[in-house]
C-alpha cells in the first residue's frame, strides 16, 4: 500500500474551506442552488452519454435488481436518475431508495418519480451518517457524488456498514483519462469548455469550476482500490469507461 492509502484519503475541499463541517456546508449550497438545471446540464455536458453509463450500472446489477426480497440504496442519488435505471432494469423487483443530503434535489427525484409513477423511495440523509441499521442493503450505489463526500474513509466504512454480508457496493465516479491525446483533449474540455458553458446556463459559475478540480483531486482507480480494501471489502475491482473518463468501482462485504 502506498504511504497515502496507509493514513486514509481524505475528502473534498471545495477552495476557500478548511474543514469537514465548512466543507459538507459549502457542497450542500452549491448543489442546491444548481438544483433547478442540474439535469439538464448532466445530459447536456455529458453529450447524453451519461444516461449510457447509468444504463450500464444497472446492467451490471441486473440479477439483485430482479430480485423482489433485494433492497437496493442509491448515495448522493440527486435528483434520482440511476434509482430510475435501476427500476426500469426491473419494475417488479427490488426495494429501491434514494438518499441525498441536499433537499432541493430530492424535491425534483421525487416530482420525477410522480410522474413517471416510478416505485422509489427517496430520503433526506448524510451519506457518512445513514439513518439505516446494518446489515439493511444488497446493493448500495453512487453515482458522481462519492468524489464530493468530505471524508472518503467513513463514506466508504458506512456502505460497507449497511451492506448485507455478500453485498455489493459499486460508485461510478469521473476519472481523469490515461492517454496522452485523449487526456489532453479531453482536460482542456473538462477545464476550460465545460465551467464555462455550465456556468452560463445555471448562472452559478464556481459551482462548475468546481467540478473539474474536484475530479483533477480525488484518488486514482488504484488509490480508491485500496481504500475499498482498508474499509473491509473483498472482491474489489474497477473498471475505466469510455476511454477512463469514469470508472466503476466494485466490491462486496
Amino acid at each position: 500500500m502506498t504511504q497515502a492509502s496507509q493514513r486514509g484519503l481524505p475528502g473534498t475541499r471545495p477552495d476557500g474551506v478548511t474543514d469537514e463541517s465548512e466543507a459538507a456546508a459549502h457542497v450542500r449550497e452549491m448543489f442546491g442552488r444548481i438544483a433547478p438545471r442540474y439535469d439538464l446540464l448532466n445530459h447536456l455536458l455529458s453529450l447524453d452519454v451519461d444516461k449510457m453509463w447509468r444504463r450500464r450500472v444497472a446492467k451490471r446489477f441486473r440479477a439483485i435488481l430482479r430480485d423482489p426480497q433485494a433492497r437496493v440504496l442509491d448515495l448522493c442519488c440527486g435528483t434520482g436518475d440511476l434509482a430510475f435505471a435501476f427500476r426500469k432494469q426491473s419494475p417488479q423487483g427490488a426495494q429501491i431508495t434514494g438518499s441525498d443530503f441536499v433537499p432541493e434535489m430530492l424535491v425534483r427525484a421525487r416530482a420525477k418519480a410522480a410522474a413517471s409513477d416510478a416505485k422509489v423511495e427517496f430520503v433526506e440523509a448524510d451519506a457518512l451518517a445513514l439513518p439505516f441499521s446494518a446489515d439493511s442493503f444488497d446493493l448500495v450505489s453512487c453515482a458522481f457524488g462519492f468524489r464530493n463526500l468530505v471524508n472518503y474513509e467513513r463514506g466508504l466504512r458506512e456502505i460497507h456498514r449497511v451492506l448485507t454480508p455478500g453485498g455489493s457496493a459499486a460508485i461510478l465516479e469521473f476519472a481523469e483519462p490515461p492517454g496522452k491525446l485523449f487526456g489532453a483533449l479531453y482536460r482542456f474540455y473538462f477545464r476550460n469548455v465545460l465551467p464555462r458553458l455550465g456556468g452560463w446556463i445555471s448562472g452559478n459559475a464556481s459551482a462548475y469550476s468546481y467540478l473539474p478540480r474536484s475530479v483533477s483531486k480525488f484518488p486514482s482507480p488504484e488509490l480508491l482500490q485500496e481504500e475499498f480494501q482498508r474499509a473491509g471489502f473483498s472482491d474489489v475491482q474497477f473498471k475505466r469507461w469510455t476511454g477512463g473518463i469514469v470508472t466503476l468501482h466494485t466490491g462486496r462485504k
